[in-house]
Formats: C-alpha cells, structure tokens, sequence
C-alpha cells in the first residue's frame, strides 16, 4: 500500500528524537512565550475577531474536525513546503518562518513543491523525507504548524516517531489531501490563509481564481473534443509499478469530475491508494496516456528504458506519456497550470485500441 506519509507511500519510519531533544526544543521555547493551545472540539472554521473575558481572537477548525484557538492571529507559521507554498499563493508570506519537506534541490534551486515561495527566506528543517529539525522548530517560536492529511490523524512529513513532542510546541492544523476532489483542500487552504489575514480578494488572487476555473472548463472541452481517452497515472520504482486510484488520490478525483476517464486499478492496497504491479504484469491495464510522477522519489521516464515492460506499454511507443505531481500545490496558482497541462495532453492524445 501507499504507506500515509512516504513520498511514495502514505505512512512510513521515520527517524525518533530522542527525551533530551524535547528537552532542549521546549526549553528554546521560553516559558514567557508559551504556544498557544488546539482545542479539540468542533467549531465552525474561520477567523473570530471577538475579545473580552473567555474569548480568543483567532480560531480555525480543521479537517480533523478540531477547533484551534490562540489569542492573536499567528504571525509564525512553519508549514510543510507544498501547504506554505499554498498559503503564499494567497497572499501569507512574512508569517511563514520555517517549512519541512523538499524545498531545495541539490544546487540550491527552489523544489518545484516550493512554487513561488522565497525558500531563502525561510528556516529549513528538513529538506528529505524524515528530517525534520525539532530544535531549530523551538527555535523559531512557532505559533502554528500547518501540513497535508492523507488519513485521519496522520501529519504529513511530520515523522510519527517525533510527532508527540513535535505538536507540544505549538498547535496544529491539518487539511485533508485524499478521499476528497482537488477543489476541497484548495478551498481549505484559501480559508486558512484568509483566517491568517490574506486577502482573498486581491487582483493576484482573483486573477488565479480565474485562471483555474478557465482551466478547468479546458480540460472538460478537451475531452468533449477527444472522448474516448483512457488516463492512467503511476508510479515508477526499481521493482513496481504504482497505479493510482482516482477514488482516492484528490487531484485524479477531480480530473474524473471534469469528465477525464481515469484507469481505476481493481485491486489496490490497504488504503486504496494503489495497485502495486510488478513489471512482468505492468500492462495489466489499456491506456492511451499516461500521467508519471514526477517526483524525485520516483523513477521517471528516462529511468524506466531499461524496463521492457515499460517500453512495451502502447502510450510509451506513442509518447503519451506527461509528468505528474501526486501532491499538487493545493492553490489556484498551483493547480491551473496542472489542468492546462493535462488539457493539451488530452487534445494532442490519440485513441491506441
């Protein structure tokens, strides 16, 4: 199965921290400065703005259906990469102080998940899958944490072994990333973000609204004007082959909404996220197209000519095959060029059978 937090699984070992790491994380805090607290009962989300005896002048509910609350509006934030990218694209910049996740590659340029976030403006406290820095994250006073959930309770690249002291410094929230269409966690993030003081409203916001939404209504057109394709999107690895299930997995939800025909694979793993295939039997499904993730925990299409069974697939030898990113950028920003991509891709594909 796609394990819960993995880049290429949804959950996933990951490196513990040990008590005198916790110690000196919480000590960095300062107890003058405590963190505000998540409360875990329902509420509606959003800002409140409210003062007095017994108010608080912020609170969000997430997607786990908790309510958090803090005094103020949180002006530090540290994120996962791809979610501090989201909040970025509609307008929170300044507050974001740290993020974790793939945010540089190797020769200092920004991580695609990065999108337009100035990643030199930001504490890094973890750049791989696994890391993530509880000292420098006291360090930084951090008044909210903010990342992706693919199952309930899970923090994406916030490593299970250190999560419970990791949630003690500063309250969380999370937002769903399966199980749900694409707009859902777009959505949630422009709610978040407006409830952080962004500005829905602004012409850059506004103007990438308009851009997803035109988006969309292309990749419906497209496949009005070629019906008939079948999309398959997977993963590459050493020894399988990942077909995703678009029941699942949120952006291949949505394709399917906007009328793509998506490859739905019959026998996926514990929780439903994919069929693993080993190679002998990687043409166990037609497709006319096929969406690679593009991610660098993957094999991409240069890495897989060695595969027989890869070279062997019809949208291979047709050159049918177009990048995709498992975990888009949950923004409008992010998401348009994703569906324009996928537009020209259906467009430009011819039917293989």
């Amino acid at each position: 199965m796609r394990n819960l937090n993995s880049p290429m699984s949804r959950r996933g070992l990951f490196a513990a921290g040990g008590a005198a790491v916790l110690t000196l994380a919480l000590a960095a805090c300062g107890s003058s400065d405590p963190a505000p607290s998540a409360a875990g009962q329902s509420a509606t989300s959003g800002q409140s703005a409210t003062s007095g005896q017994g108010a608080t002048s912020w609170s969000f509910t997430d997607d786990r259906k908790e309510a958090v609350t803090a005094a103020a509006v949180p002006s530090r934030v540290v994120a996962f990469t791809g979610a501090a990218a989201a909040l970025a694209d509609y307008g929170v910049r300044d507050g974001i102080v740290g993020v974790f996740g793939e945010t540089k590659r190797a020769d200092g340029s920004p991580d695609p998940q990065a999108g337009d976030l100035d990643v030199n403006k930001v504490t890094i406290l973890g750049n791989v899958w696994g890391e993530f820095n509880i000292e420098k994250y006291a360090a930084l006073r951090p008044e909210l944490l903010v990342t992706h959930m693919y199952d309930p309770g899970a923090l994406w690249y916030v490593p299970d072994e250190s999560k419970d002291k990791i949630v003690q410094l500063a309250p969380t929230v999370a937002v769903s990333a399966a199980r749900v269409p694409m707009t859902q966690p777009i959505e949630r993030y422009a709610a978040l973000a407006e409830s952080l003081g962004a500005d829905l409203k602004a012409p850059k916001v506004a103007e990438a609204k308009a851009r997803f939404e035109a988006a969309a209504e292309s990749v419906r057109k497209a496949v009005a004007d070629n019906p008939g394709i079948r999309v398959l999107a997977a993963s590459g690895s050493p020894d399988v082959l990942y077909v995703s299930n678009p029941e699942v997995n949120t952006d291949l939800m949505y394709f399917a909404q906007l009328g793509v025909e998506i490859v739905k694979p019959d026998k996926p793993g514990e929780g439903g996220y994919y069929e693993n295939l080993s190679w002998e039997n990687a043409d166990k499904y037609d497709a006319d197209l096929i969406l690679l993730d593009n991610r660098s925990t993957a094999l991409q299409a240069k890495d897989l000519t060695s595969k027989p069974a890869w070279a062997k697939l019809p949208a291979v030898e047709a050159d049918q095959v177009v990048a995709w990113d498992p975990v888009p950028r949950f923004s409008y920003a992010g998401a348009a060029p994703i569906l324009e991509s996928l537009a020209t891709a259906i467009r430009n594909a011819k039917k293989l059978g």
